[in-house]
Formats: C-alpha cells, sequence, structure tokens
C-alpha cells in the first residue's frame, strides 16, 4: 500500500479525539498549534478550552488586555508565545479586517508563525497540500527512510522538507498531514516505539537495520555561555603596563592580556573600583575610564566575552614592568590585538 494511503488508513483508526480536529476555522486551529509548541496535548488542552471559551473569535482575542491573555497564558511557559498570538490578533482584526489569512504564503507572513505552523493552519483550515515537518514527521521520516542527515541543520530541515512535500496526499493533505504526526506521536515514539504493530514495519529502514535508537539525527549543539570581562588597561607615569601571560587550559592559553576581572554582569565603575580585585591592584589614587562606551561581544563556538576596557592611570605601580613602546611585541588574543590598534592609534 502506498505509504501516504497506509498512513491516513491507521489515523482514521487510531486518532485521538481533539477538539481542534472537528473545525476547519483557521482561528481555532491557529490558537492550538500555538499552544501546542513546547507543550504536551495533555496540558495543552485545558489551556485550548480556556481561550476558546474567554476568546471564542479573533475579535474577542484583539479587543483584550495583554496582561489578560499573558495570565490566562501562566503556567504554559514561553510567553512570546502568548504575545505574539494577541499581536497577530490585533494585527488581522485592525488590518485584515478580521480575515484570517487562506493560503500558506500569507500565513506564513504571521508574527510568531513559522513554516510548521504554516502549513499546518493552511492544510487543516483549507486542504492546501503543504506538508508539516515536526519532530513526530522528522522521527517518522528518518526511521521508515533511514536517513542520517542531522534534522537541526540547514540542509537537514531542506531535505526534509521536500520529502515530506513529495510524499503528501494532494487530494487528502488535512488527513495526511494529521496522520504522520498523530502516528509519530503514538506509534512511531521517540523512545519504545510500537514496531511490533506498526503497518510500515515490512518496509521501515530503521527497523530492517536495527537503527530504531540512532535515528533521526540531532547535531549537539553547544551551549553559549555569556561571560563578562573587564580589563585593567594600566598607565604609569612612566609609561609601564602590566601583562601576564594566560596560563591553564582555558582559552587563549599561552596569550598575554591585561589584568582581568571577570564579573558575572555588566559592571559600571564604581563596582570595579569598590570589587577586592581592584583595590588589590591599586593601593594609590588612580584614575579611571572606560575606553569603549558600548560593550565588545567577542563570540567564540562556545561562549560570547562582553568586554569593557578600563583605562588606569596611576603615579607609580611595582608590578607595572611592561613597558608601554614593546606592548606590540607579546602575543594577545585579537579581541585585546583590536583594542590595541584603535587605542594606541587614538593616543598617537
Amino acid at each position: 500500500m502506498k505509504f501516504s494511503n497506509s498512513l491516513i488508513y491507521w489515523y482514521l483508526q487510531n486518532k485521538r479525539d481533539l477538539p481542534w480536529r472537528k473545525t476547519t476555522n483557521p482561528y481555532f486551529i491557529w490558537l492550538s498549534e500555538i499552544m501546542l509548541q513546547q507543550t504536551r496535548v495533555a496540558q495543552g488542552l485545558d489551556y485550548y478550552h480556556k481561550f476558546t471559551t474567554a476568546f471564542p473569535t479573533i475579535f474577542d482575542l484583539a479587543k483584550a488586555d495583554e496582561s489578560t491573555v499573558l495570565k490566562m497564558w501562566q503556567g504554559l511557559g514561553y510567553y512570546s508565545r502568548a504575545r505574539n498570538l494577541h499581536f497577530t490578533a490585533k494585527y488581522i482584526v485592525n488590518e485584515l479586517n478580521g480575515e484570517f489569512p487562506s493560503t500558506y504564503k500569507n500565513i506564513v507572513k504571521l508574527k510568531g508563525v513559522g513554516d510548521y505552523t504554516a502549513s499546518a493552519i493552511a492544510s487543516f483550515a483549507y486542504n492546501e497540500p503543504t506538508a508539516v515537518v515536526d519532530g513526530n514527521v522528522y522521527r517518522v521520516l528518518s526511521r521508515y527512510f533511514g536517513i542520517d542527515t542531522a534534522i537541526n541543520t540547514s540542509s537537514g530541515i531542506k531535505e526534509f522538507k521536500i520529502l515530506a512535500q513529495s510524499l503528501i496526499d494532494i487530494k487528502e493533505p488535512s488527513n495526511y498531514n494529521q496522520a504522520i504526526m498523530e502516528f509519530g506521536a503514538i506509534q512511531c515514539k521517540p523512545k519504545k516505539p510500537l514496531c511490533m504493530f506498526c503497518p510500515l514495519s515490512e518496509s521501515c529502514v530503521a527497523l530492517q537495520n536495527n537503527l530504531i535508537e540512532k535515528l533521526p539525527i540531532k547535531e549537539k549543539k553547544l551551549k553559549v555561555k555569556k561571560r563578562y570581562f573587564n580589563y585593567l588597561v594600566i598607565k604609569t607615569n612612566d609609561d609601564k603596563t602590566i601583562l601576564t601571560e594566560r596560563k591553564g587550559k582555558g582559552i587563549w592559553q599561552g596569550l598575554y592580556q591585561f589584568p582581568l576581572i571577570e564579573s558575572d554582569h555588566v559592571m559600571d565603575k564604581d563596582e570595579l573600583i569598590a570589587s577586592k580585585e581592584f583595590s588589590n591592584l591599586f593601593p594609590d589614587e588612580t584614575t579611571i575610564s572606560l575606553h569603549n562606551k558600548k560593550q565588545i561581544v567577542h563570540k567564540l563556538s562556545h561562549q560570547h566575552l562582553h568586554t569593557q576596557f578600563w583605562i588606569v592611570e596611576t603615579h607609580h605601580l611595582l608590578t607595572a614592568k611592561i613597558s608601554w613602546s614593546r606592548i606590540l611585541d607579546y602575543p594577545v588574543p585579537v579581541l585585546i590585538a583590536n583594542f590595541l590598534q584603535d587605542y594606541l592609534t587614538k593616543s598617537n
């Protein structure tokens, strides 16, 4: 049996009884799709009933105060969804005379609506044959066809979208899209899928090759850490400064840097001067000024360094032994090299 036909047949026998499946009203479908982003169906169901009762039409949602919408959303998390929902409701009412866009091309232009949500609304409400691709669809397609392209890469997103579009049942796009998502949710589950009772088991590449647990593939993305650097650029009366070599296995090992005070937030001048590190380094009177009025954000693969360079002028400092005339002789990170180029240019 054809792939799409098998899924639709399975769906008609196994689908869950959900309220947004009983309507072609784009407002209700849109509402459900936004709610179900990052949210389990069981949790979203109560909120859907609450919202459709309080705001039975898009006009009612548009008229509501944002604070009311956010309060009703409380507990669902990802509050930008609620703000976008309210914004878009007002936009449709005020700019589109309350008429919800009727094509994928126009739906995807709405704030808070991406490819998946636009495809879902277009197919469920208007029967437009545009394929949905969500986590469930990625899993089904990856396992069934044995695709090992990472689903969170641009090439993977494109490949799966093209494949999904080629498989959609043009005569029944709504049922097909619902079917493949439902199949991924309750049959081809992430863990312990029901392969023994799967109607596609005989032709599933992952099952035949023992790849069920390995597919789909997702590239690990490093969590970007924010760090806040305050470099103390010392200038004494006899034109000396301090540069020290970075030790350990962290970033820039073996390169030189100015004294560094790292914090967990952006420090202002008063905070900096009041810090123990600063007072230990400068027991005598100093003049301090911020060189870069705007933070310099230096992006590394796994961390973003929010950097401020503070020019600290003092009469004499025993630990300041590097002559400014030799400052360019030392190997420094590009972050400091760029600063030095700017600072020395302005100083001359």
